[in-house]
Formats: structure tokens, C-alpha cells, sequence
């Protein structure tokens, strides 16, 4: 009788603690090799796309994960696969995801062009929900030349305050910045007649993000080679969307002590708040395979005069935080 009673007080209080739910996201907030994650708010909820990280051949399919609170993430799988992308055929990388209009645009790069005889580049992919499924939206890819040395791949879609959509991109150590239609079916030229301009920090090699903050545009990319420990996220500031943009500094990198090659990153700011955060990846210590790679989230934080403050990467990551 008496162990029956301990045991009915273990499962009704003692217990409790066991299963008590994590009271921070630890970092990777999820399970899985992943990489390059697209992180962005879409009504109450967090999403994070990131790449599969396998090698090129692998990579023919894309999952999603959402939270409400950063800290219990649901896997969404196969939001896109190359069986509705018929010219997509590996390497399917980094995506990028907009939400215009109730419907829901998700851009990537696909089949690492090496030259402009080549199929492959940017495409669009289309769904009416955050999950998918997304199907080709153009039948073929929106930039398919290496244009000003930059290979197409890596693209951030960036809303200026006038409601202008821009696509930023590029690998091979150049970046360029482009006008999207209002429809995302194409490119609209600049006043000057060129639809590509050249945009390449300091310092670039792939990997772009740009935000606005108190009125500055925040311009970040990765530096350095993504399979070594010194992967690192440097960023600028800038007046404009056509800069002139200044370099910083280095703002996110590896700690021996936690993880190597941390970079290639996305930035989500919590609605109507200042607060910030900074959503990479990394290689755990123990990892020497370069697609062994993690999606890890921590806070960002910016000085009195707004510079980024150098982000310390943990193994606890970020506390829970619901969108109000």
C-alpha cells in the first residue's frame, strides 16, 4: 500500500519537475543538419526555413519549422521538393520567404551554377500557407546568369519603406541588389536603364541580410569559407537602401569553447518592440564534416549609438518569448 501511495505521489507531484517543459530553446533549437536559416513572423507564430545541409545531390527538398514561444519548435516537412521544381536538380539552398497579398512567396537557389550555359539560379515557389506546399511559381529561375561575378544563390527579399521589394544575392564574393515586380514575376530596371547594380562590401562572401532600425538600413553578410571554423557575420550601416554603406566590424563568429563556423544568418525583431534576434548556424565542436551543421538562435543587441554589440553565441540560447 505505502509504494502504491509514493507512487501515485510521484506521477501527481513529485514528478512534476521531470516534466516540466524547457524553460529556454537551447541551441540547436532543433534537431537535424541544417543551415542558412530564413527566420521571420508570421502572425503569432515564428518560422524558421533553413537548407538541408547534405552534400549537393542531397539537396533536393526544403523543411520549415514554427514556434509560438522560440522555445518548442514543430518540424514541418517537405514544404518544397524538387518533384515541383522541374529544373530544380540539386543543391537547393538558403531560401528566403515574403507573405504579400494572403499568399506566400518562398525564393531559393538551385543547382549551383558554375556558368551561364548552365540551368539553375533563383527561383520563386508559391503556397497559400506557411507550411506549403510551395510549387514552382515561374516554371523556371527568376536570375539564371552570374551577373557582376556573383553567382545567383543566397538571396534576401528586402520591403523598403516605400513599399518597393528588392532581391539582394549573390556567392563568389559579390553582391548584387535588383528590383523585384510588384508580382515577383521578374526584375524592373533602375531610373538609369541597368537592372543589376553591384553592391559588395568590404569583406563579402555570401549570405546578405538587410533591416531598418531608427531610420539606418543594416546591411550583413558572411565572411570567410562556410566548411572552415572561421565562417563569421560581418555587417555595415547606411542612409539608404543605396547606401553608401560602411563597414562595421564582425559581429557574430565561432567560441572555441561552444562551436565553430557561425554565420549565414537571418534577423527577426519582435513586433512593435526593440528587442532582437539573431537566428545562424554552426558547427558543433565535435563535427568536422562540413555539412554538419546546426540552426541556433541567440539575442542581438544594439549600443546607445546603435552599433550591433558582438553576439555571444550559447549553448542555452533564448528564453520564451510570445508574440503579443
Amino acid at each position: 500500500m505505502k509504494k502504491a501511495l509514493l507512487a501515485l505521489l510521484v506521477i501527481a507531484g513529485w514528478g512534476q519537475p521531470l516534466l516540466a517543459q524547457k524553460k529556454t530553446s537551447g541551441n540547436p533549437i532543433f534537431q537535424g543538419w541544417y543551415a542558412d536559416p530564413e527566420a521571420t513572423i508570421f502572425g503569432k507564430e515564428y518560422w524558421v526555413y533553413p537548407t538541408y545541409s547534405a552534400p549537393y545531390n542531397q539537396q533536393v527538398h526544403f523543411d520549415a519549422f514554427s514556434s509560438t514561444d522560440l522555445v518548442n519548435w514543430t518540424k514541418h516537412d517537405n514544404v518544397l521538393d524538387s518533384s515541383n521544381v522541374k529544373w530544380a536538380k540539386r543543391a537547393m539552398w538558403a531560401p528566403a520567404i515574403v507573405k504579400k497579398q494572403g499568399r506566400y512567396y518562398f525564393f531559393f537557389g538551385a543547382n549551383d551554377i558554375q556558368n551561364n550555359e548552365a540551368t539553375g539560379g533563383i527561383g520563386v515557389a508559391i503556397a497559400d500557407k506557411p507550411e506549403g506546399p510551395f510549387k514552382d511559381y515561374l516554371g523556371k529561375p527568376l536570375i539564371d546568369n552570374i551577373v557582376n561575378g556573383a553567382q545567383p544563390i543566397d538571396q534576401f527579399v528586402f520591403k523598403d519603406k516605400d513599399g518597393q521589394y528588392y532581391i539582394i544575392y549573390g556567392g563568389w564574393g559579390h553582391c548584387n541588389i535588383a528590383r523585384l515586380k510588384d508580382d515577383f514575376t521578374g526584375l524592373v530596371p533602375f531610373a538609369d536603364g541597368t537592372t543589376y547594380r553591384e553592391i559588395t562590401p568590404k569583406g563579402y562572401v555570401e549570405g546578405p541580410v538587410m533591416f531598418i532600425r531608427k531610420g539606418k538600413y543594416y546591411f550583413m553578410w558572411s565572411e570567410g569559407g562556410w566548411t572552415g571554423p572561421d565562417y563569421r557575420v560581418a555587417y555595415a550601416v547606411g542612409n539608404s537602401i543605396n547606401g553608401p554603406f560602411k563597414k562595421v566590424g564582425v559581429v557574430l563568429q565561432q567560441d572555441a569553447a561552444i562551436a565553430t563556423g557561425a554565420g549565414h544568418h537571418s534577423v527577426i525583431q519582435i513586433p512593435g518592440t526593440d528587442e532582437w534576434y539573431i537566428i545562424y548556424h554552426r558547427r558543433p565542436l565535435t563535427e568536422t564534416d562540413g555539412n554538419h551543421r546546426v540552426t541556433c538562435i541567440d539575442k542581438m543587441e544594439f549600443d546607445k549609438d546603435g552599433y550591433i554589440k558582438p553576439v555571444k553565441i550559447t549553448n542555452e540560447g533564448v528564453g520564451a518569448r510570445r508574440i503579443k
